[in-house]
């Protein structure tokens, strides 16, 4: 290139330095002592630049794992059925005594602690997942009168012989006594009956005598606040039946527990007021 003055051979360098660039290959300069410095690689081909490299598994922070409560199912203040099966459940296994209610009182409340605290559950009175799936493994589905063992269940629609004059009206099937004046229901208490071998009897009776302070010189046991309807039957307070609950029977009288109850029904019942027993 002989003749090509300083600016012809400048313009001639930037051309082969801009080819060189554009083909994607590396552009080699030069530094102020004449020395080469590292290649720089131009890239205009717009591909993705390449991954990072991974992280081995080892030296990856992983964050600890959630801990999650188990779901509160019940608790001190709810009602209902289900209250009624933990309550009864609790007492298959000697935890609870009294009930079920259908209520989760500070009884109830005691007891599941109890529950949880033999089982290294936390003690919280609380009846959650983790609790309830404990307890169940322990016991047994509790039958219609484990859940209503000391009353408290819905009475059964009345007979039509009762909607007329003043009637003791006796559901065998709903276990329910209804005090009905004119087809009102004035009152409703659970009752029992006889057991199978001294059956309570089904019909429609009148009560012939009444006897506060009664005694039975057959079972010498108390009998207070009696009201005969037929033979030796009658409807009156019963101690074992407060005690107890369905797990006993009498011996053919229509029992009552609520003492308060009977008290008051005694005082308004009349000698000849109707007495219906039905299933």
């Amino acid at each position: 290139m002989t003749g090509m003055g300083s600016l012809g051979r400048t313009a001639a360098v930037a051309a082969v330095a801009a080819a060189v660039a554009v083909s994607g290959c590396t552009v080699q300069g030069a530094e102020a002592d004449g020395r080469g410095r590292p290649p720089v690689r131009v890239d205009i081909t717009g591909a993705p630049p390449p991954p990072a490299p991974s992280t081995p598994p080892g030296d990856r922070t992983s964050a600890p794992p959630v801990r999650t409560e188990p779901r509160v199912l019940w608790a001190r203040g709810d009602t209902g059925r289900d209250v009624r099966e933990l309550q009864a459940r609790l007492r298959q296994i000697a935890w609870l005594f009294e009930g079920p209610t259908g209520t989760y009182d500070d009884v109830t409340e005691r007891a599941v602690k109890g529950f949880q605290g033999k089982r290294g559950l936390p003690r919280t009175g609380r009846t959650d997942t983790v609790t309830w799936q404990r307890l169940l493994r322990m016991t047994r589905e509790p039958g219609r009168w484990d859940l209503y063992l000391m009353g408290g269940q819905p009475a059964a629609a009345p007979d039509p012989r009762c909607t007329t004059g003043r009637v003791l009206c006796v559901s065998k099937s709903s276990r329910t006594l209804r005090w009905m004046v004119d087809g009102r229901t004035v009152s409703t208490m659970p009752v029992r009956f006889g057991s199978q071998y001294t059956p309570t009897r089904e019909g429609v009776f009148h009560v012939y005598w009444k006897s506060r302070h009664h005694w039975s010189t057959l079972y010498d046991s108390p009998m207070p606040y009696a009201m005969f309807f037929s033979g030796g039957q009658a409807v009156h307070y019963s101690e074992d039946f407060a005690a107890r609950g369905y797990a006993g029977a009498s011996h053919g009288c229509v029992n009552v527990r609520d003492e308060a109850a009977i008290a008051d029904l005694y005082a308004q019942v009349r000698s000849g007021d109707k007495v219906v027993v039905y299933p």
